[in-house]
């Protein structure tokens, strides 16, 4: 079992391919910084794992998606079902 406070260590090429996935699905232009985390959550009301995919754009706007499985298990379909504006 992982402690609270043990380093979790991506998968880098799942990271890579979600980033890919979300910068196609939206248009996103270069200049979009792309953040993916995947966060495990204990309490009642939260799914287990989920990965919250954050796209900050030059002017400095942010926009947050979220999928709830981890970051091995998401697919094209996961990323195509996300709104535009979230």
């Amino acid at each position: 079992m992982r402690g609270l406070f043990e380093p979790n260590r991506p998968d880098p090429k799942a990271v890579r391919r979600i980033k890919m996935l979300v910068a196609e699905r939206f248009g996103l232009p270069e200049s979009t910084t792309l953040a993916v985390a995947e966060l495990r959550c204990h309490e009642p009301d939260c799914p287990p794992v989920e990965i919250v995919i954050t796209a900050r754009e030059a002017d400095g706007s942010t926009r947050d998606w979220r999928v709830a499985k981890s970051l091995s298990d998401v697919e094209r379909a996961d990323i195509d079902m996300l709104d535009r504006q979230p």
